[in-house]
């Protein structure tokens, strides 16, 4: 089993940044892609980015792409999604998730076998 738990979410003004954290409670993550999504009220979970843990590659949505940056801090088990020139079309709930099926689509909310309980983001206009 593998607990997850995202941090740093609240509210900030358009054109803001935010950085999320997602700590795992287990240090062995080679081989696992570690996953961002968000959930907007009344709209489904969708991709945000991801990151090998063991490697350099990511991923990232459309949406988000030269705005939003993830990375890992292997140490500390901690993957980051650094969020800047937010818009308000970036507010939902951001959870963090982590998988060990890398033959899966990465950018799929099925591929992901462990769930954060999400923060919360608010961006306001």
């Amino acid at each position: 089993q593998v607990q997850l738990v995202e941090s740093g979410g609240g509210l900030v003004q358009a054109g803001g940044s935010l950085r999320l954290s997602c700590t795992a409670s287990r240090s062995t993550f080679s081989n696992y892609y570690m996953g961002w999504f968000r959930q907007a009220p009344g709209k489904e979970r969708e991709f945000v980015a991801a990151i090998v843990w063991s490697g350099d590659n990511t991923y990232y949505t459309d949406a988000v792409k030269g705005r939003f940056t993830i990375s890992r801090d292997s140490a500390k088990r901690t993957v980051f999604l650094q969020m800047n020139s937010l818009k308000p079309e970036d507010t939902a709930v951001y959870y963090c998730a982590a998988t060990s099926r890398t033959w899966a689509p990465y950018s799929a909310t099925g591929s992901y076998v462990y769930w954060g309980p999400g923060t919360q983001v608010s961006v306001s206009s």
